[in-house]
């Protein structure tokens, strides 16, 4: 099936209509979090019916094939998820605070990259977006290995300080930080992470998405800060799950003072 949407080599599945339907409702996409034709739902029993119970690796074999052959998610996608996995693998980081679950496709690959006790955080807007999570977690048996809390960091200080009062975010208690959420949010929100103090010197922040649909503000803060608190690294990608439209993945390593 894939073939159908491919030329010269390059994989194009935004040919599909799943694609087109995604564009079309953009609108309800970047206000509601979901596309609105009830993919991500359809996603989640797609899993828990086909992968195998407890095989992590199955469970996102699974995602990818059903993002290239069904409907097109949005989430960080192969190509860029093994940008992902190598800063995991250098940070080998005890905690991960995630913004922007979706339907947990992201958090699935960090945690097979961790060390073996190694926890994500994962912050999501859409409360239906957190409970497919959590059903396609259980389902690949890291349930106990991933908490997501319903709510964002500009919400007043309510969801920061449940991380803090619930679990356990402390100064310089954060290893990597993973930004998939609302590209005009990701400056913001990494500057109340830095004003709570929750970074730890040599920690490493990865941003999805920067160049489409774009972070420009936080591109331009990583640029303006290089050898000044940030050392980063702009790795030229794809947007997921096609070949032909670049993106950008920023690694950024936290270097205080």
């Amino acid at each position: 099936m894939r073939n159908l949407t491919e030329i010269g080599g390059r994989r194009l599945p935004f040919l599909r209509w799943s694609a087109v339907r995604m564009a079309l409702g953009m609108r309800h996409l970047t206000t509601h979090w979901q596309v609105g034709d009830g993919r991500e739902e359809a996603l989640a029993q797609h899993v828990v019916r086909t992968a195998r119970e407890g095989d992590l690796d199955d469970v996102i074999r699974t995602i990818d094939a059903f993002s290239y052959e069904r409907s097109l998610m949005m989430h960080v996608g192969d190509e860029k998820g093994e940008i992902l996995d190598a800063a995991i693998r250098r940070a080998a980081p005890r905690r991960v605070l995630e913004l922007g679950t979706y339907c947990g496709y992201s958090a699935l690959r960090m945690i097979r990259a961790m060390p073996a006790g190694g926890h994500v955080y994962s912050v999501e807007f859409l409360a239906a977006n957190a409970d497919i999570a959590r059903r396609i977690w259980a389902h690949a048996g890291i349930g106990d290995r991933v908490t997501v809390v319903v709510g964002s960091l500009g919400d007043g200080g309510a969801t920061m300080a449940a991380l803090e009062d619930e679990h356990g975010f402390a100064a310089g208690g954060v290893d990597l930080v993973f930004l998939d959420h609302d590209k005009n949010e990701y400056l913001p929100d990494l500057e109340r992470i830095g004003a709570r103090g929750w970074l730890r010197p040599g920690a490493i922040v990865v941003a999805d998405n920067v160049r489409v649909p774009g972070a420009p503000q936080y591109r331009a803060h990583m640029r303006e800060r290089g050898g000044a608190g940030w050392a980063t690294v702009e790795h030229e990608t794809h947007v997921e799950y096609q070949s032909l439209i670049r993106d950008l993945v920023l690694e950024s390593e936290y270097q205080p003072g």
